[in-house]
């Protein structure tokens, strides 16, 4: 449907006819799960599933649901950041108030184990938010944009925040696709919405809006999804996480199987996205001539994908180098030359002598002398079937802060580092490019530092009390 503007009501009468038209009815205990990857009114402002859209959509449901429990809104943001601090910065504790909705941070309440049993599917078990394992009806509210690592996020992709940080980073590597397909057995929508009045090109986090004017809606998600890639001219089958749950039973991808109305042709979207614009480039392309990150990428350990790593560090890297640059916009020249390795890299590396050095990631390998001294930087990579979801680490916000940062300091008179992790996160890639490349970090920047803080320390304790209460249920 067409919508070429934020207006609450407008929105709302779109969602409701939408509904109507669906033959769509909300039940029971209603769960809306909105894109709030990374939300700042100045420097991340085209991220997340705008607040308008929310407040439409919840207004849309109260009318049109029946039998209602309970309804909620629930994500995970970025890792290690809150995601209070991230619905504030949107704007949603102001809708949800008026409204008498409540929120679920999904880094606060308590993880269920999910079984799973689709054929193809990589693991037979997955957490996830309490909230979600009890919801009735499922809303999903993408934002509509371009991935650097899967390059779409729609539907299916928006499922990533359903895990919190223990778990989220777990296969979000080579097997970042594999790891969406097997989200989709946790739960079916009973409705998706897509934000696309401004859609995001190029970066996740950073994206660049694009007028799109346009409301998706419909309830399977490959359907949507595959309708999504065509209203921007990609076939869905080169996305594969698409392709993977589409394969397993969740949906249709050939339009022939799939039914189109609404009163905006896809042939007339297709026309008007022509520009739209995707990076879906390797690092070692992306980073070209007067950027001072150069990058060297070697080979990867699984066979389905031995050339690159579309799914973890690579990608954080490009994320955290458009950070550095949202708030540093001169960065890519100001800061210290750094060369960045990652893979199994057999060749020597004819380094600048201004030039330091960041080993990214657990299959990261690499021997030969730096300055004329020995180096030798060891695999330490598991394959899915080694690590056990159950038993993961924490990616606490002050603990990955600390480590990295001290990482940095006690390397901080030579010329390599070793980063390591499964991926390497992209808060942890901004520490360490702010570091050795002698620039400015955002996590102390005016805008981030108080108010991130005392969102942790919130955080923190309700997440106390909900483990509290949960033991004594």
């Amino acid at each position: 449907m067409r919508c070429n503007e934020y207006d609450t009501d407008k929105i709302s009468g779109i969602i409701k006819e939408g509904m109507e038209e669906l033959g769509v009815t909300p039940h029971g205990k209603i769960l809306l799960k909105p894109n709030v990857v990374i939300a700042h009114p100045e420097v991340f402002p085209n991220a997340f599933t705008r607040k308008e859209f929310l407040d439409a959509t919840i207004s849309a449901i109260k009318e049109k649901a029946t039998d209602v429990r309970e309804i909620a809104v629930g994500e995970r943001c970025g890792i290690t950041l809150p995601t209070r601090w991230a619905f504030k910065n949107a704007g949603y504790l102001d809708v949800l108030k008026r409204h008498g909705i409540k929120p679920y941070y999904f880094d606060e309440v308590p993880q269920v184990p999910a079984t799973l049993t689709k054929q193809g599917r990589l693991r037979s078990r997955i957490f996830i938010p309490k909230p979600v394992a009890r919801c009735d009806f499922l809303i999903n509210l993408p934002k509509f944009k371009a991935h650097p690592w899967s390059r779409m996020t729609l539907g299916l992709k928006n499922y990533i925040g359903l895990q919190d940080d223990r778990h989220r980073l777990v296969d979000h590597n080579l097997f970042l696709e594999h790891k969406i397909a097997d989200l989709q057995e946790v739960i079916q929508p009973g409705f998706i919405a897509i934000d696309g009045i401004i859609a995001g090109q190029g970066t996740m986090l950073t994206p660049t809006p694009f007028a799109m004017n346009t409301i998706v809606m419909g309830t399977n998600s490959c359907a949507v999804d595959a309708v999504g890639c065509h209203m921007v001219n990609v076939d869905p089958h080169d996305i594969i996480h698409l392709q993977f749950a589409s394969r397993r039973g969740f949906g249709p991808i050939d339009l022939e199987e799939i039914e189109i109305s609404g009163d905006y042709p896809l042939e007339d979207v297709q026309a008007a996205t022509k520009n739209f614009h995707f990076i879906f480039d390797r690092i070692d392309d992306y980073f070209g001539d007067g950027v001072n990150v150069t990058c060297t990428v070697g080979t990867f350990p699984e066979e389905h994908s031995p050339d690159y790593c579309w799914g973890g560090c690579p990608g954080a890297l490009q994320e955290a180098m458009h950070i550095l640059q949202a708030y540093y916009p001169n960065v890519y020249h100001e800061m210290k030359k750094i060369r960045y390795v990652v893979g199994e890299v057999d060749e020597p590396l004819d380094l600048d002598d201004d030039e330091k050095v960041i080993f990214a990631g657990n299959c990261t390998s690499w021997e030969g002398k730096i300055d004329g001294q020995p180096v030798k930087v060891e695999s330490t990579y598991r394959s899915p079937g080694e690590v056990d979801e159950g038993r993961t680490r924490t990616n606490d916000m002050l603990l990955r802060t600390t480590s990295t940062l001290w990482n940095c300091i006690k390397n901080r008179k030579s010329r390599h580092i070793t980063a390591k992790g499964c991926p390497v996160s992209v808060g942890d890639h901004v520490h360490y490019l702010s570091s050795l490349g002698k620039v400015g970090n955002p996590n102390f920047d005016s805008r981030m530092l108080l108010p991130v803080n005392i969102a942790y320390w919130q955080m923190r304790g309700n997440r106390l009390m909900n483990r509290f209460k949960t033991k004594n249920i």
